[in-house]
């Protein structure tokens, strides 16, 4: 199947970033093949995942299984908690360069800032020598607040940050936006509790599509890189052609006056673990 056409962002640096990607997180090792490998077939150009979840491998296997050329998909990767530092952020890429079978990755991410740990910084640092050696496209970070960006030396290409209708952390993406730096959503569904509400409901109702479609498209006209999860086939296929829904203003509003700043994951100003499934 070819791919449809999608949006892509540009970052900071120039890279291109597929708007709407599947990722990873959660899907246990042993299917992560399998459902990547139905993305790709289905047409999607973009994977997230991360050494936290685990599933790196299976994500490898399905980009040497699916037959596309390597700059044809454009994949992400996350640095874990446990191996935040200089030193060891520099061999943990490599590793999870071998672990996806993959000379270099798209886009590079300091998966949590862990700041009882006080290595973020460090971490960092050593990102940014991976992309000035030309090593990983682009770098960014993951569930940083204000306070982390400010720490660091250099402004992130992308922050991927827990965000959907009823939790838009806004003064966080002000923030990014103001620095040119992308935001990027994950749990855009609110691991499914956001699908229910009237508003959602009634709005697939009257363009005869599903909720979780109706969010999509709330994210992708809002700006925001996203990327949903799910094991299902059918399940990626309907959020694929979220793509293509395109809102009114006066629903566009509806949905972002469902803000309640409800956090469905972890807080990063306390979140520590190094592995997250």
């Amino acid at each position: 199947m070819s791919a449809p056409e999608l949006d892509a962002v540009r970052l900071a640096d120039g890279v291109a970033i597929p708007q709407l990607g599947v990722g990873v997180f959660q899907v246990p090792a042993d299917d992560a093949q399998r459902v990547v490998e139905d993305a790709l077939e289905l047409g999607y150009r973009h994977v997230d995942t991360a050494a936290a979840y685990v599933n790196e491998a299976g994500v490898g296997a399905a980009l040497q299984a699916s037959g596309l050329r390597r700059e044809e998909v454009f994949v992400t990767s996350k640095l874990r908690n446990g191996d935040q530092g200089y030193d060891e952020a520099l061999r943990a890429y490599d590793d999870t360069c071998d672990r996806l079978g993959v000379d270099r990755l798209d886009l590079y991410l300091v998966h949590w800032p862990n700041p009882s740990a006080g290595r973020y910084a460090d971490s960092w640092r050593a990102l940014r020598r991976l992309h000035a050696e030309g090593r990983v496209r682009a770098v960014g970070v993951s569930n940083f607040l204000p306070e982390h960006l400010d720490a660091l030396d250099g402004v992130p290409a992308v922050n991927q940050i827990e965000l959907h209708p009823t939790f838009q952390q806004r003064d966080l993406v002000a923030v990014c936006r103001e620095r040119g730096i992308v935001v990027e959503a994950y749990s855009p569904l609110g691991q499914g509790a956001d699908l229910d509400d009237p508003v959602v409901t009634s709005t697939a109702h009257a363009h005869d599509v599903t909720p979780a479609q109706v969010v999509l498209a709330w994210h992708l006209q809002n700006g925001h890189v996203v990327i949903p999860k799910s094991s299902r086939r059918e399940r990626l296929a309907e959020n694929l052609a979220a793509s293509a829904l395109r809102l009114g203003a006066d629903e566009l509003q509806a949905i972002t006056d469902l803000d309640r700043g409800h956090r469905t994951g972890s807080d990063p100003a306390t979140f520590s673990l190094s592995q997250i499934r």
